[in-house]
């Protein structure tokens, strides 16, 4: 099987954007693939979060993942910082990567004002390329914004590979997700986030907030346009992968017959939204209120990925010529 990396930050609520966009796919990857998915909490220091809030939220992100689908027993579960060889091949790996190619990275330009512009996300895809290769990774499951990362990260193998004249490290492959990208409910332009009130639709949020955020996304003025504005877009790629395939065959038609009422189609997306949450919030319940067993997934998940990494970077530390 093929083997792929993963990971995502501890830094905000999960929404339904994560898991259509990322997590629905990674589910289904673990049958055929070699997976590692971590916690990126290196990472999410780059927004400097509270420390207390930090360490809570990577314990519920673990919780989530697995209510969500991710299964230890298939795939490598860990935190980032509990494998020290993905900062120590950073360093190495920011010896071939000029600062003129981290200037052009858009998610800097998007965040360096909000975050103050700190080295650390200045420097976040190097970290992100080390996450990568460390594992030998030969796929990354990436949307549309983290392209031009991936990218880096191969011209990185690149560069190092040259330099050594070897090819210990392997330059990865992008496997894009396919779903499209999941937008704000009220604002159709944006990307989903809980950061937008009434925007999202959290995994753990109750019936009743998604009832009301549901009913008041935006959709189309005229019911019959030849296509269909970004917000009933929206709607619809939403329920291509949370509804049964004839539900959404059958919304289609009707959009397509003229005959669609919007009332309808947020009412089928609310049934089947709270008939897929409900049992991931519940299997959620259950494993935050066990915080060691979620620890010890994580240290379990970190036993298993680093020997993986400790070996590449001994390979690589010998192939720049450091003595070890």
């Amino acid at each position: 099987m093929k083997r792929l990396v993963s990971g995502i930050k501890p830094t905000g609520d999960l929404h339904l954007g994560n898991y259509l966009g990322a997590i629905k796919q990674w589910v289904e990857l673990q049958n055929d693939h070699d997976c590692f998915f971590f916690i990126a909490d290196y990472h999410a220091l780059t927004t400097r979060p509270k420390p207390e809030d930090l360490s809570r939220r990577t314990l519920e992100l673990t919780a989530a993942l697995m209510a969500l689908g991710i299964d230890p027993r298939s795939s490598v579960l860990f935190a980032q910082s509990d494998v020290p060889e993905h900062a120590e091949l950073s360093w190495i790996l920011s010896n071939f990567v000029s600062m003129g190619a981290l200037n052009r990275m858009t998610q800097y330009k998007e965040k360096k004002d909000q975050y103050g512009q700190n080295a650390g996300l200045y420097t976040y895809p190097i970290l992100m390329a080390a996450d990568i290769v460390i594992y030998g990774a030969e796929v990354v499951p990436v949307g549309e914004d983290q392209v031009q990362h991936l990218e880096l990260a191969r011209e990185i193998v690149r560069s190092v590979n040259s330099h050594t004249g070897k090819n210990t490290l392997v330059e990865p492959k992008p496997l894009l997700t396919k779903t499209a990208r999941v937008m704000s409910l009220n604002n159709p332009e944006i990307k989903m986030s809980k950061s937008l009130p009434g925007g999202a639709i959290g995994i753990l949020d109750t019936e009743e907030e998604i009832v009301r955020n549901i009913k008041r996304a935006v959709t189309d003025s005229d019911p019959a346009a030849p296509v269909k504005g970004k917000g009933l877009q929206n709607l619809f790629d939403i329920l291509y992968d949370i509804s049964a395939p004839e539900t959404s065959a059958k919304l289609e038609k009707l959009y397509a017959d003229g005959k669609l009422q919007y009332s309808e189609l947020k009412e089928q997306l609310i049934e089947d939204i709270l008939a897929f949450l409900g049992p991931v919030q519940k299997t959620y319940q259950s494993l935050i209120k066990d915080p060691e067993l979620l620890r010890k997934t994580l240290r379990h998940g970190a036993d298993k990925a680093r020997p993986i990494a400790q070996e590449l970077l001994r390979k690589i530390k010998t192939d720049v010529g450091l003595i070890n």
